[in-house]
């Protein structure tokens, strides 16, 4: 049985959605290598770093219950354009700001603005993909976003051995073309996917009031934050450590994110396929397990051969984990609440990257490295043991 044959037969406009992500997705460098930035080109304290970070996770945060109605009211299409054009631009001048206070701000201002591409984005995919086709959709998507971030953070720490500034214009780059590659590729206006095909009209504001009634939903969410929390360290705490404790190049740091985004491209898809069949509940629990263990083994990683294995491990544990938790948000979800419940969801993530990589630094910079990987270890290990106590799931169509 081929994994991947679910991809084809996919309307022109999901292959224009593809591209565009691939392209902004490419150019991503600014992110993952922005604590090193600020820490080794500012002189910057790592707590510090973490605040920056945090203030992004922030910015995500409050976009994500908005930016739903304001897509709904100028179009996905036209805010993904906005926002991808608009980012480009701030990041060009990231690299001349001198003041730390001033990068807090643009900081957050980048984030609400660049955030705002997720959900227009998913919203958009949903428009132009016929609901029999939007999983394998969905799964392009992500080979989008995985594909390119296996190029970016690679390029990323062999640029920044010549000059740290260059990822930015990079960045900034690759988000403005991927911008005005929606505004002139040849989209059919045809294939666009009526209101009803896509499950009913959109929830109103009282709406919102029986998802946040939902028990078993709180829960879920409460039991998926520190793991979530665990995973977004390797973007402030991760690389800080390679860095200053094991003092490794960053063209290294590079080489070590593409292990992580080429297993999801090659692994994944076949890997969910696998088991299809095992229960939400038992992967749920198994993925948080593993990212215990590959970011508590940490605590022992001493050369880059090492650091490769402990990526695997948590790396596996990501394929398991995301694919099962959106597929459980999905099934306790009533049909006509989906979208509601997978905003919700979406926020806990954008909370869990507002809170994760601040701690995570703030522990690094106070209690040193090994606190820091035996906390992710029992953080993880806490979303496992919570998992256990999951509802059992309703099965909507």
């Amino acid at each position: 049985m081929n994994p991947w044959r679910g991809l084809k037969d996919l309307p022109r406009n999901m292959w224009i959605i593809f591209f565009a992500t691939l392209i902004n997705r490419t150019g991503t460098m600014v992110l993952p290598f922005l604590a090193v930035y600020l820490t080794i080109r500012r002189g910057e304290s790592a707590d510090q770093a973490g605040l920056v970070i945090a203030f992004y996770g922030l910015g995500a945060l409050l976009t994500s219950p908005l930016v739903g109605k304001l897509s709904d009211r100028i179009g996905a299409k036209l805010l993904m354009q906005i926002s991808l054009i608009s980012s480009g631009f701030i990041l060009f001048i990231y690299s001349f700001i001198s003041s730390y206070y001033l990068i807090i701000c643009l900081t957050f201002t980048w984030s609400i603005i660049s955030e705002a591409f997720r959900p227009a984005n998913l919203s958009l995919i949903s428009e132009v993909v016929p609901s029999k086709q939007r999983r394998p959709a969905f799964s392009l998507n992500r080979l989008a976003i995985n594909l390119g971030m296996s190029i970016g953070p690679v390029a990323a720490g062999f640029l920044m051995l010549i000059n740290f500034s260059i990822i930015f214009y990079v960045d900034g780059l690759t988000s403005i073309l991927a911008g005005l590659f929606l505004i002139y590729a040849p989209w059919l206006s045809g294939e666009n996917i009526s209101t009803a095909e896509q499950g009913g009209d959109i929830p109103n504001n009282k709406e919102l009031i029986f998802a946040l009634k939902d028990r078993n939903m709180i829960y879920f969410l409460i039991a998926l934050l520190p793991v979530v929390m665990v995973y977004f360290q390797h973007l402030a705490a991760m690389p800080l450590f390679l860095v200053k404790d094991l003092n490794f190049q960053t063209s290294t740091l590079g080489i070590l994110f593409a292990i992580n985004t080429l297993l999801v491209i090659l692994v994944e898809v076949p890997l969910n396929n696998f088991l299809i069949k095992w229960n939400d509940k038992i992967l749920l629990i198994i993925g948080s397990i593993l990212a215990a263990i590959g970011f508590g083994l940490m605590t022992f990683a001493k050369d880059t051969i090492f650091i490769a294995l402990t990526i695997v491990i948590w790396t596996f544990g990501e394929m398991i984990l995301f694919p099962a938790s959106s597929n459980h948000i999905s099934n306790i979800a009533p049909v006509e609440k989906r979208g509601e419940y997978m905003g919700f969801f979406q926020m806990n993530f954008s909370l869990a990257f507002t809170l994760g990589p601040w701690l995570g630094t703030v522990v690094f910079h106070n209690f040193g490295s090994q606190i820091l990987w035996i906390c992710t270890f029992i953080f993880g290990m806490v979303s496992a043991a919570l998992m256990f106590k999951i509802k059992p799931q309703i099965e909507t169509a």
